[in-house]
């Protein structure tokens, strides 16, 4: 029986850990000098107070979305996938070649074969180390973490040496055929005569990112693959013994993770620099590993913290610009809410799941 209901797993464990981070903050701010309560505003009013701030926060959400799926699958099959960093990275190089050696017709039809592309390149990188993991037992944390730095170095090499334009300085691919660039949010919405904020990032690849949420969910509890991957992330000796191949279910997690992490390219890459730069991923694979925690390695659950993330990079933009605070806070808030989601979560489970378990046993008696 479990020790609490669901709803409080799911709900209220993350909103306390919440809370608690945002206290903790709190009382930074009180420390500088400056006032927690204008801060919140502040942030609040930037992220979400207006049609540009939203623009800005759908599209961070959008690239924690799917960096938060990628982890949460390869979580379900007990497998801590922290390359997303990397797998995005090489997801960006397969956007960029789709994108620059295939003459598209139009946007839709590039974009399908931008999400191949991404995914394709993402779901290779993450091969490797699910093969190292499966036949050689070299541990996911560890080859992940190493594959991070080599697709860094790799996708140096890729801008320097092969596709920066000739003549030019800076290390980033040519800007993508005019066919290939997604509508904006703006533009979505201007069509059908809502007024959006202009310059905004977000673009058509956040549907693509609350579909994939969609897949995830119907993957990991409606299919019999994803059976087996929870079965096989509960219990190794368990899924042998009913025939699952932990080779194969290894192997399968870590492709659909990689994917998922590749997929992120075709908002950051296609939709918003509309070509391949360095350092393209600005850290959203390490984000996705807070996500997901947060989310509790759920669907709806990564939607609700990438959302959160989004606000909190949004808004912590604003906060630097309008305020005397330093933007590094925003690096404080941002780890006190993975301390307090991660690393501190039994700090506030065990309190509720023995709180739960005396309510129950009070009702028994």
């Amino acid at each position: 029986m479990d020790k609490m209901p669901k709803w409080a797993d799911v709900i209220l464990t993350p909103l306390i850990s919440l809370f608690l981070a945002f206290a903790i903050s709190a009382l930074v701010i009180l420390a500088i000098g400056e006032s927690p309560w204008e801060a919140l505003k502040t942030m609040v009013t930037g992220a979400l107070g207006s049609s540009y701030g939203w623009g800005f926060t759908l599209y961070y959400t959008t690239n924690f979305i799917f960096t938060g799926l990628a982890v949460a699958v390869a979580y379900h099959a007990s497998l801590f996938n922290i390359g997303g960093e990397g797998q995005a990275g090489l997801g960006g190089l397969g956007v960029a070649l789709v994108c620059l050696f295939i003459p598209w017709p139009h946007w839709s039809l590039a974009l399908l074969g931008a999400i191949a592309g991404g995914a394709l390149f993402g779901a290779a990188w993450a091969y490797i180390p699910a093969i190292l993991q499966a036949k050689r037992g070299s541990h996911i944390v560890i080859t992940t973490i190493m594959f991070n730095f080599i697709a860094a170095a790799l996708l140096n090499w890729a801008l320097v040496n092969w596709l920066r334009p000739v003549g030019s300085m800076d290390p980033a691919s040519a800007n993508f055929p005019a066919a290939t660039h997604l509508p904006k949010i703006t533009d979505m919405f201007a069509g059908v005569g809502i007024e959006w904020g202009n310059h905004t990032p977000a673009n058509v690849t956040f549907f693509v990112a609350l579909l994939a949420c969609v897949g995830v969910w119907l993957l990991i509890w409606r299919t019999r693959l994803g059976y087996e991957i929870r079965a096989f992330g509960k219990s190794e000796t368990a899924a042998r013994y009913a025939g699952i191949s932990p080779t194969r279910i290894t192997v399968i997690a870590m492709l659909i993770s990689g994917g998922l992490a590749g997929m992120m390219a075709t908002n950051n890459v296609m939709g918003e620099a509309e070509r391949l730069v360095l350092n393209n991923v600005e850290g959203a694979g390490f984000i996705g590993i807070a996500v997901a925690l947060m989310g509790r390695n759920h669907p709806f659950g990564v939607l609700l913290a990438a959302l959160l993330f989004g606000f909190l990079y949004q808004g912590g933009g604003e906060l630097a610009l309008w305020t005397s605070i330093p933007r590094e806070l925003i690096i404080v808030i941002q780890a006190l809410v993975i301390l307090f989601t991660g690393a501190l979560d039994n700090m506030v489970r065990m309190p509720l799941e023995r709180f739960f378990t005396a309510r129950r046993l009070g009702k028994r008696a």
